[in-house]
């Protein structure tokens, strides 16, 4: 499985970005998807995710109400909606992919890794 996150930037407080993450490398309908989020001298920790078939969605309580993720299965890629952005939110965001939905929500256990895109939310 390969893993390309795009769309992170610099904005400032209150503004909206949208990550994206492009699959490719298997059948991109067998796989959740789930987004983490690392701030320097900070574990990394869980967002969001998204079963296969988007019946199930999961949110870290700090985004439920601003962010939102989905995903497109004709284009193999899962998004990342986050509105109302907060200084606190600065950080490098991963998107994770697995075959488990139970997995993709667990940084220990998530099978494969994006490469990171910087979000950096000024106040």
């Amino acid at each position: 499985v390969q893993l390309q996150a795009s769309g992170g930037g610099l904005v400032q407080a209150g503004d909206s970005l949208r990550l994206s993450c492009a699959f490719s490398g298997r059948t991109y309908s067998n796989y959740a998807m789930g987004w983490f989020r690392q701030a320097p001298g900070k574990e990394r920790e869980f967002v969001a995710a998204i079963s296969q078939r988007s019946g199930a969605t999961d949110y870290a309580d700090s985004v439920k109400g601003r962010f939102a993720i989905f995903r497109d299965n004709i284009k193999n890629t899962a998004y990342l909606q986050m509105n109302d952005l907060k200084p606190e939110d600065t950080a490098v965001y991963y998107c994770a992919a697995d075959p488990s939905y139970y997995n993709v929500k667990r940084a220990k256990t998530v099978g494969s890794w994006g490469q990171g895109t910087q979000v950096t939310v000024s106040s």
